[in-house]
């Protein structure tokens, strides 16, 4: 216990040092033996505490090369935040009901915040037609849906919005296996989508609001739907890691 205390308290003055130096991400790092002299702890309490930084996207560790202020992205919460939501899916939890609510009330908070320009509302345009094109040929896309959320907030340019949003839908859409046996109406679904639009380009985010929540209101059911049976199923997991998935950045921008 010890130890691990210690451990602790070296990750934080690394912590502290990346912060009141202002090093910027992939900024390097000073070397082992800098840290050693500077820290005065041993070269093994250096090198267990980066790690173990690197582990939480702080610091990166180019063998070779040395290391490097890390990007900080969510991927360690969306790691987690998958897990935990899709372990309890599997012991009869609601936890998918859980996360689709809390990424609603995200969503829904953030219409009266909207506001989209031309090339915006020309990027959406295309991604519902996409979308009509997909119905037509039985199946809406998950890539599709999750291009045009993540268009349609893009225009309040909040990177660690777009990257908690990420993060709901990765760890959403793990188990989307799951939903299969209740598949979506494709022309519900691009039609759910053209609501949203139309209520956006006409600046009424009350009705953009509820159009929003129509759309998760379906999901919801469908989710209610098949949870009775989620403990009996052998669990079947989508072949992209979450830690791997790039988020989707908005043509437009």
């Amino acid at each position: 216990m010890r130890s691990r205390g210690r451990l602790g308290e070296i990750q934080e003055r690394i912590k502290k040092l990346i912060i009141e130096e202002r090093l910027p991400p992939g900024a390097p790092m000073p070397t082992e033996t800098e840290l050693m002299e500077r820290l005065e702890v041993s070269r093994n309490s250096v090198r267990e505490a980066l790690k173990a930084l690197q582990a939480m996207g702080i610091v990166e560790i180019r063998h070779g090369f040395g290391t490097y202020v890390g990007t900080m992205s969510m991927a360690p919460m969306t790691e987690g935040l998958s897990f935990r939501t899709v372990a309890g899916h599997y012991r009869g939890e609601d936890s998918l009901l859980q996360l689709l609510e809390l990424r609603e009330a995200v969503e829904t908070g953030l219409m009266a915040r909207l506001v989209a320009g031309p090339e915006q509302l020309a990027e959406l345009e295309a991604l519902v037609e996409r979308m009509r094109r997909e119905a037509d040929e039985g199946e809406v896309r998950a890539e599709t849906d999750r291009a045009f959320h993540s268009t349609l907030y893009a225009g309040l340019g909040n990177s660690l919005l777009s990257e908690v949003l990420d993060a709901f839908w990765d760890a959403f859409h793990r188990v989307r296996t799951d939903l299969a046996e209740l598949r979506p109406d494709p022309r519900m679904t691009w039609q759910q989508h053209a609501a949203i639009l139309d209520a956006v380009r006409s600046g009424d985010m009350r009705r953009a609001e509820e159009a929003v929540r129509a759309h998760f209101g379906n999901i919801r059911e469908r989710l209610r739907s098949t949870a009775s049976d989620a403990t009996t199923r052998q669990p079947r997991f989508d072949d992209s890691s979450i830690t791997s998935a790039a988020p989707i950045t908005p043509q437009w921008r």
